[in-house]
């Protein structure tokens, strides 16, 4: 077991961001306890399948507990924490920016320091993702868990890993459809995906070229520009990633056509993204 301590140099948003993975937590692969502020969860690690907990219990320091095959891949596997969870993100530079508009202003007030919470694993968070399309989290959340029952390998500590590309890929739409209780055409999507991944077409982590990896995206059937905006920000990190055709977003802008929400957003660049998360926070929580 290894423990590392991340400092921060402003206040997290703890309560914000246990609340998001709380409701997005997998089930047998991943455990969030808003009460303990602890959240546990099954990881890929260069030498084999470890078990990481973040304790949040610090908004100053978070406390991290890795159960790793080789202490080796402890670096690694702290790095990606960071990404997912934001925690270099430059956040007194973004809500300088943000605060310069009327609307965004009371949110930011409201909620400093919140983050664009990415993805320890891209190929995890682009199935959840087609998984949760045209559902709830909640309906979402119980596909995950029966995809990671039906495919996934047993892992460290009791839990599960997250399937791989290649057992999905070999997976027929049928045979996703009945494991997992999506519909054919959301089975063919989830099958199509992730051969296009085990093939190499579709590269899923921030290194990729974000041009090549949207026309990739939008290739692939039942793969719209919600989705491919979505994942360059969860997945490819983009600051400026916008998601123009999400209700809750033109609900909160008050445009019913995604160029509009475009048009108004524009002045928000380069941190759409950010805009975004605030305008999510707090149209869940009105």
């Amino acid at each position: 077991m290894i423990t590392s301590r991340i400092a921060l140099d402003r206040p997290y948003p703890v309560a914000f961001v246990l609340r998001w993975l709380s409701a997005h937590a997998v089930p047998g692969m991943e455990q969030c306890d808003p009460s303990t502020r602890r959240h546990r969860r099954a990881i890929r690690a260069a030498s084999g399948p470890g078990v990481i907990e973040v304790d949040f219990s610090d908004p100053r320091t978070l406390e991290l507990t890795m159960e790793l095959a080789s202490p080796a891949d402890a670096p690694g596997v702290e790095a990606a924490v960071r990404r997912w969870l934001d925690i270099d993100a430059p956040v007194t530079a973004i809500e300088a920016h943000l605060m310069r508009f009327p609307l965004l202003a009371p949110m930011v007030a409201a909620r400093p320091g919140l983050r664009a919470l990415g993805a320890l694993d891209g190929f995890e968070a682009a199935v959840m993702t087609v998984l949760g399309q045209h559902v709830s989290v909640a309906a979402a959340r119980t596909f995950g868990g029966r995809l990671v029952a039906e495919y996934g390998a047993a892992g460290r500590g009791g839990l599960r890993m997250f399937p791989g590309p290649d057992p999905l890929a070999a997976a027929g739409p049928a045979d996703l459809q009945a494991a997992v209780g999506v519909t054919h055409a959301r089975a063919r999507t989830l099958q199509s995906l992730c051969a296009s991944v085990a093939s190499g077409a579709l590269v899923l982590d921030a290194s990729a070229d974000p041009v090549a990896a949207r026309a990739a995206l939008l290739a692939l059937p039942g793969v719209g520009p919600w989705t491919a905006d979505y994942l360059a920000l969860r997945v490819y990190r983009d600051a400026d990633a916008f998601p123009a055709d999400d209700l809750v977003i033109k609900r909160a802008l008050g445009v019913a056509r995604p160029k509009d929400a475009i048009a108004l957003a524009e002045p928000w660049s380069p941190y759409r993204a950010y805009a975004v998360i605030h305008l999510w926070t707090s149209m869940a929580l009105s």
